[in-house]
């Protein structure tokens, strides 16, 4: 999932911590492989170990971010095949 911000930085940060404890439950159940904020700060990146866009656009409505209309997410879908996620673990 590709996130882009729809305001700026200093109103996306009044939702950072539950945005963090949202990516906290989904990586609790082994959805969340890794998750960051582009550089510089225009949006983040949340790599989701999900079957298929649809599974991966429904989990993500539910983000803070998404429900208080700072940003919105892109699904892009990714297979790795080089370096340390290779053989991670598909859901």
């Amino acid at each position: 999932m590709i996130s882009k911000y729809s305001v700026p930085i200093e109103q996306v940060d009044q939702y950072r911590d539950a945005h963090l404890a949202f990516l906290d439950g989904l990586e609790s159940k082994g959805l969340v492989v890794t998750a960051g904020r582009q550089t510089p700060p225009k949006g983040g990146v949340v790599v989701l170990n999900v079957d298929d866009e649809a599974t991966a656009l429904e989990l993500m409505k539910d983000d803070p971010y998404v429900l208080a209309g700072v940003g919105e997410y892109v699904a892009t879908g990714f297979i790795p095949s080089r370096g340390a996620l290779k053989d991670y673990p598909k859901p």
